[in-house]
């Protein structure tokens, strides 16, 4: 058994400042230009059985604004008629309406429980997208970068079961002319047999669509894999070659094989069936109701049952189906059983001691599932009430305080568990190298070269770090390619964040929070005039600044990104630009 090799981020010292000294506030004013939409972002909310921490990171968290990072200058979003909508910058004081480039072909109305669009940009010409339905599309788009020659045209698409968002797409052109594409589809599944923790399960299917261009065929799957895990991943990625994923996430992922694991399953369903309740119970405080689903063909008359005042006898065609003695007593004359419309009966058993809770209904017998009465629940929930507060240690005076918050800093006080960074083999399936971060909690991702994997920023310390992982290089796999400096610590501190991003040269990072407001943290830049430390009596030869930029709306701010030339937000009705590149 091949066991994935340990490794480690090597951090470059050049890229790091020792001596840095903060960001200083600069009150010069961003430009910042607004669009208002024709139709309104399709932003689709969190239904209630969407109630996870991991539904909240997926969906509740999901960035409605795509930026291509073939062609920087141009933003995406889906509106709610169905459109998918560009909009290309040339000159922001002559900023243009935002244009359909495309129309789902599903009416999205007509779906209960369907997921937001995700778009994914695969190529300078091709796009992968999902409608939130389940369904997939691969679409050829012509040059994006020359309006002229953009057409977008569907190439393939198909219904890939429960409905999933998309999180990376490759473009690969491989020997003999075949064209293939990989994507990494998203899904929140229902554990079934999961008795613990939030009874959901992470799945990432790895698509490939391939089409050999001399055989005149369509684009067809070609395979399909699936790694489930229990977190959502932070980061998610294919290797440019397609040979491999790389992960980011708390807990680890593992892959399945659902081929190979066909005839399991069909065990571990009859195992399933074989540990459903036999019958289902439920209790007030004066009688029982106990109900059990009819095998196929049973009748009124093929049923049998007898009470006594504490034992209990159910046959069905002769055969005996129930059978024991009963917790506490109950009055046999008042006890009846009847048949439901839905191939189910029903039996009422009144007690004889009111009152009295049975913890079980026949006295050793493990095959029924106890319901509770929401009523109940409420009642003790409300006789427990006393023992909770919605306030945060509502009386401080009182003893002890649970904590002595002045030892701790706002920053550590919601830090994040250890996650890991694993690469996968496309063709073993088997993970090769693992990272632990420790205390490396991720931040962001950023495209930086599109042609390469998407970069991630990690917490060093107080400091950021970028890392550009490198598949074609198995000894060093992930370059630290620069810093932000104290942005570990600076980020911490903002409560409300929502969205994290930085320019792909990075010459800033930037944030924004849920409503209105985002800051803008610039790499240290030469200084104008002539600065001193007052402490040290040195000259300061540059300056960081921070920057803030308030947003002149009041609606939840829904999609961010950051490119080289201005920052891009998106809110239900309105886009804005802000200009970060003021020189040019």
């Amino acid at each position: 058994m091949e066991v994935a090799a340990n490794c480690s981020l090597r951090v470059k010292r050049p890229l790091l400042d020792p001596r840095f000294e903060g960001y200083k506030l600069s009150l010069e004013p961003l430009p910042c230009y607004q669009l208002e939409l024709d139709a309104a972002v399709a932003e689709v909310k969190l239904r209630d059985d969407q109630y996870t921490l991991e539904h909240m990171h997926a969906f509740g968290m999901y960035n409605y604004l795509h930026c291509d990072p073939w062609y920087q200058d141009s933003v995406y979003y889906v509106d709610n008629l169905g459109r998918i909508m560009k909009l290309t910058v040339m000159l922001d004081t002559a900023l243009g309406k935002p244009r359909e480039v495309f129309r789902l072909p599903a009416d999205l109305t007509v779906y209960d429980n369907h997921l937001c669009a995700s778009i994914h940009f695969t190529s300078s010409t091709w796009v992968t997208l999902s409608d939130g339905t389940g369904r997939f599309y691969l679409i050829a788009t012509g040059e994006r970068g020359n309006n002229a020659s953009e057409k977008w045209e569907i190439m393939f698409n198909e219904e890939l079961g429960n409905p999933f968002i998309i999180i990376h797409s490759i473009s690969l052109l491989k020997e003999k002319e075949e064209h293939s594409v990989a994507t990494l589809l998203l899904r929140i599944e229902k554990e079934e047999l999961d008795m613990k923790g939030s009874g959901f399960f992470v799945s990432l299917e790895w698509i490939t669509i391939s089409k050999k261009s001399k055989d005149n065929k369509k684009h067809e799957i070609i395979k399909r894999d699936t790694l489930r895990g229990k977190s959502v991943p932070h980061y998610a990625a294919f290797e440019p070659d397609g040979n491999g994923l790389m992960i980011v996430s708390y807990k680890s992922f593992q892959f399945v094989n659902l081929s190979q694991d066909h005839e399991e399953n069909e065990e571990e369903n009859m195992a399933k069936k074989s540990k459903e309740p036999l019958y289902y119970w439920q209790q007030t405080e004066e009688d029982l109701t106990v109900t059990i689903q009819l095998p196929e063909g049973v009748t009124k008359e093929d049923i049998q049952v007898q009470f006594s005042p504490d034992s209990i006898c159910v046959v069905f065609n002769g055969q005996l189906f129930l059978e024991g003695k009963l917790y506490s007593s109950v009055d046999t004359e008042s006890s009846t059983w009847i048949i439901k419309d839905n191939n189910s009966m029903e039996i009422s058993l009144i007690k004889k001691n009111e009152g009295l809770t049975w913890p079980e209904l026949i006295a050793g017998d493990k095959r029924g599932e106890f319901l509770r009465d929401p009523a109940q629940c409420a009642a003790v929930s409300e006789r427990l009430m006393h023992l909770t507060s919605e306030a945060l240690n509502p009386n401080p005076d009182k003893e002890k305080p649970p904590c002595n918050a002045q030892e701790l800093e706002e920053c550590d006080l919601f830090f994040e568990e250890s996650s890991s960074l694993c690469r996968f083999d496309g063709n073993t399936l088997k993970t090769t190298h693992v990272v632990n971060l420790g205390s490396n909690q991720y931040l962001f991702s950023v495209v930086v070269d599109p042609k390469e994997m998407p970069c991630f920023c990690l917490r060093h310390d107080v400091d950021a770090l970028l890392w550009q992982p490198h598949s074609s290089k198995p000894d060093d796999m992930w370059e630290h390619i620069a810093t932000f400096n104290a942005l570990g610590y600076v980020q911490a501190s903002k409560r409300d964040k929502k969205f994290f991003a930085c320019a792909p040269n990075a010459s800033y990072a930037a944030l924004c929070e849920c409503l209105r407001r985002v800051f803008i943290y610039r790499q240290p830049a030469p200084m104008s005039t002539v600065l001193y430390n007052r402490k040290e009596g040195r000259q300061v030869g540059q300056v960081a600044k921070q920057q803030v930029a308030s947003l002149e709306t009041s609606e939840p701010i829904l999609g961010f990104q950051a490119t080289n030339e201005r920052l891009f937000v998106l809110t239900t009705k309105n886009l804005f630009l802000i200009k970060i590149n003021t020189e040019n």
